[in-house]
C-alpha cells in the first residue's frame, strides 16, 4: 500500500484588508472587543466587483500549488474540494476548477464538512492514493464568506469573524512508508448541526417560498453561531482527534513538531497549546491576519508555516480541525 505525500502548496487571498477598525463603522463594535473575544485584527473580504469567487480563489491557489509540485495541471489525477460556499448552489466548484486550469477530464468531488472539510478532503484523497487508484490528487479549501455576512450589529458575533481565502495541496503517492499521511481521524455528532448553521436557502425554505415572502428580516439566510455552546465542544474535539492520532501511531504530544489547527478562534489554539504543552514554535496561528476562512484556513496555514521555514524535512505535522455539523477530525503526516 502506497503513503500520501504533500509535494505542492499554495494559498491565495484577496488584496482588500479589513480592519476591525473598519468593522467598527459598519456595526457597534470596536477592535478591543473583537481581539479580546477571538484574537483577530483584521481580515480578507473580496471587494464588490472582483472577480474572486471561492472557484477562482481556488483555482489561483491550485496554479501555485501544482507548480511548487514540479507538475502541470494535466498530472493531476483527480479533485477535492472543501467548500461551505460553492460559486453555485451545483454544481460544486470542483468542476470549474477542472475546467479553469484545462485538465483533463478527471473526476471532482466537493466536500461540505464547513470547518473541517479540509481535514475530511485530506482523508478522502489519501484513501484514493493508499490504494493505488490516483497517483496526484488537487486538495483545495476555499471560502467566500463575505459575501452571505449579516454586516450590521445584529450580525456582529459572526460577521467580525469570518474572512475570504484559499489554499491547495497537491498530494501524491510515494512508496516509503515513513512519510506522508500517517493516520487521518473524522468524528460527527449531529444532534447539536443547529448551534452553527446557515437554515436557508434550503429544500425546505426554497425559491418559491423565498419569492413570495421576500422578506429582508428573515435571519434564517444568515450564519447563527451558539458561540460559547461551540467553544466548549471545540476545545473538547481538538483535543480528542490529536490524542486519537498520536495514540494511533504510537506517538506522545512531545513528538509533535507543528501543529496546524483550524483557525476558529485563537482563545481555542491557546486552550489547545497549554493542554499539550506546546512552545510557540510547535504550534502556528494566522488568525489575527485572516479571521475563520472555514474549510480553507487549516490549508492556508499550512502553506504559510511551511513558507515561513516552520515545516522542515521529517517533521511530525498535526493538523486538527472542528466545526459545524458537528463534525471533527485529525491528520497526522511525517514531512
Amino acid at each position: 500500500m502506497y503513503n500520501s505525500k504533500i509535494t505542492g502548496l499554495g494559498y491565495y487571498v484577496p488584496d482588500n484588508v479589513v480592519t476591525n477598525e473598519d468593522l467598527s463603522k459598519m456595526m457597534d463594535t470596536n477592535d478591543a472587543w473583537i481581539q479580546e473575544r477571538t484574537g483577530i485584527k483584521e481580515r480578507r473580504w473580496i471587494k464588490e466587483g472582483s472577480e474572486d469567487t471561492s472557484a477562482v480563489m481556488g483555482a489561483k491557489a491550485s496554479k501555485i500549488a501544482i507548480e511548487r509540485a514540479g507538475l502541470t495541471p494535466k498530472d493531476i489525477d483527480f479533485i477535492v474540494f472543501a467548500t461551505l460556499s460553492p460559486d453555485y448552489y451545483f454544481p460544486g466548484c470542483g468542476v470549474q476548477i477542472q475546467e479553469m486550469l484545462e485538465m483533463r477530464t478527471v473526476g471532482a468531488v466537493d466536500i461540505r464538512n464547513q470547518c473541517s472539510g479540509f481535514i475530511y478532503a485530506m482523508s478522502v484523497a489519501d484513501q484514493f492514493i493508499k490504494t493505488g487508484m490516483y497517483k496526484n490528487i488537487l486538495v483545495v479549501g476555499s471560502e467566500f464568506h463575505s459575501g452571505g455576512l449579516d454586516k450590521t450589529t445584529r450580525g456582529r458575533g459572526v460577521s467580525v469573524i469570518f474572512g475570504d481565502g484559499a489554499g491547495a495541496a497537491v498530494l501524491s503517492r510515494t512508496e516509503d512508508n515513513t512519510k506522508g499521511i500517517l493516520s487521518s481521524h473524522l468524528h460527527s455528532e449531529g444532534k447539536h448541526a443547529e448551534e452553527l448553521t446557515v437554515l436557508a436557502p434550503s429544500i425546505r425554505h426554497w425559491v418559491p417560498k423565498i419569492l413570495e415572502e421576500n422578506d429582508k428580516n428573515d435571519e434564517s439566510y444568515f450564519p447563527y453561531m451558539n458561540g460559547t455552546f461551540v467553544f466548549k465542544h471545540a476545545v473538547v474535539r481538538f483535543s480528542e482527534a490529536i490524542v486519537e492520532g498520536l495514540k494511533t501511531n504510537n506517538l506522545e504530544a512531545t513528538d509533535i513538531d507543528m501543529l496546524i489547527p483550524h483557525q476558529a478562534n485563537l482563545r481555542i489554539s491557546q486552550f489547545v497549546q497549554r493542554k499539550f504543552k506546546l512552545t510557540d514554535d510547535q504550534i502556528f496561528n494566522n488568525i489575527q491576519k485572516y479571521g475563520n476562512t472555514t474549510a480553507a484556513s487549516v490549508i492556508i496555514a499550512l502553506t504559510e508555516a511551511w513558507e515561513k521555514g516552520k515545516i522542515k524535512d521529517n517533521d511530525l505535522v498535526v493538523l486538527a480541525a472542528f466545526g459545524s455539523g458537528f463534525t471533527w477530525g485529525s491528520v497526522i503526516m511525517r514531512w
